[in-house]
């Protein structure tokens, strides 16, 4: 039998400076408009070189816990900026993965699907089945069903009522695009996912118009599972 190792990658230091100074930033250490140490003072402080520093600077700019100003040094910046940026930076930045993003899904999506299942009235079950459909329509083509499926998913947390939950999703729409159309790309070369995929949006659409509030929940959690399953058999 095979056995599939996969290779250990040590953190790199620039990962760890970063590490530190965010901590630093949630403790309170460093406060919001405070001036940082510089590249050359922190170097010195960790015991590592400059260039580590630089990266792990640029990545907090990148993430808006710091702002470079001309000529003045790097400064904190409050936490209300640093949470105003687009989550597929951050994915980026961090390195998050697919079934980061699929986790995250899931938290979200399947108490949206639950609570769907309670309050969606007859506008919100036609904007969901319009969008299996759509999907449907789209593979049949050739195509990934990418708007179909975010549409699907956008239509459930609109379904909701709840303006806190369709506000997250509509601010991680951007970035749901780019993950649903990423395990589209994988799951589809294999036509019998694609087959599944839709048999598991049609099992959530059911629970929600029969108004099976856990059974939308559960049917949430096994496609997002199916999902994942396959990004870690994938890898």
């Amino acid at each position: 039998m095979k056995i599939r190792l996969k290779p250990i990658n040590p953190k790199r230091i620039s990962d760890q400076v970063f590490d530190q100074l965010r901590e630093l930033i949630f403790r309170g250490d460093f406060q919001p408009g405070q001036k940082i140490m510089t590249e050359r003072e922190l170097a010195k402080a960790l015991n590592v070189s400059r260039n580590s520093v630089r990266e792990a600077i640029n990545k907090l700019v990148t993430l808006r816990f710091l702002e470079q100003r001309q000529g003045q040094g790097t400064f904190v910046r409050s936490m209300d900026e640093a949470v105003r940026i687009p989550l597929a930076t951050v994915m980026e930045t961090q390195d998050a993965s697919l079934i980061d993003l699929m986790e995250m899904r899931m938290g979200i999506e399947c108490n949206a699907a639950s609570l769907a299942a309670l309050r969606a009235n007859a506008d919100d079950l036609e904007a969901i089945e319009k969008a299996i459909v759509e999907m449907d329509t789209d593979t049949r083509s050739g195509g990934l069903g990418t708007e179909g499926d975010l549409s699907f998913h956008m239509a459930i947390a609109s379904a909701t009522k709840n303006p806190l939950q369709i506000y997250i999703m509509k601010n991680v729409s951007d970035f749901l695009h780019v993950g649903i159309r990423e395990n589209l790309l994988h799951l589809y070369q294999d036509p019998d996912n694609i087959v599944e995929i839709l048999r598991q949006h049609q099992a959530i659409y059911r629970a929600i118009r029969s108004g099976d509030a856990e059974a939308a929940y559960t049917t949430m959690r096994n496609h997002i599972n199916y999902v994942i399953r396959f990004f870690k058999n994938f890898e």
